[in-house]
């Protein structure tokens, strides 16, 4: 005699019930409400570049930080869903919270004092100049 697990959808099965059920995993960044903006970084030779994909956001809604050697991109901002109908009878109205912190280290060769920083067209973009001394100049060299 051969034990089949069977389930006729009368009884539900309460051990997949309980140990199944989205309680117990672990939930992505997506699910738990939470988002990292992409960043791109890339080098010139006269500055880095840190671009950051924050669609839908505006300038006021960033925040920049430099401390020491670490450059900070924060943001923090809530949004309420308001519905046209004024009645107090719904059973779901969402609240909208996000949040972010992004951290770099600085290479020695940036220059602190000029940082600046521009958002446009759903893109921030942090410029962060070279010291004179670390810029990649094209030099040509002679052959003897």
């Amino acid at each position: 005699m051969t034990l089949v697990k069977h389930n006729n959808g009368l009884v539900p099965n309460l051990w997949e019930d309980l140990f199944e059920s989205d309680f117990f995993k672990k939930p992505t960044l997506a699910q738990a409400g939470l988002s990292v903006p992409a960043v791109n970084i890339k080098e010139t030779a006269e500055d880095y570049i840190i671009e950051m994909a924050a669609a839908g956001m505006k300038k006021n809604d960033f925040n920049i930080n430099l401390d020491r050697n670490i450059i900070t991109i924060s943001s923090e901002r809530s949004v309420e869903n308001v519905d046209e109908n004024k009645d107090e009878n719904y059973t779901r109205k969402e609240f909208s919270y996000e949040s972010f912190e992004r951290s770099f280290v600085l290479p020695e060769a940036a220059n602190r004092e000029d940082i600046k920083a521009k958002y446009k067209d759903g893109v921030l973009e942090v410029i962060i100049p070279k010291k004179e001394e670390a810029k990649l100049l094209p030099k040509s060299i002679k052959i003897s």
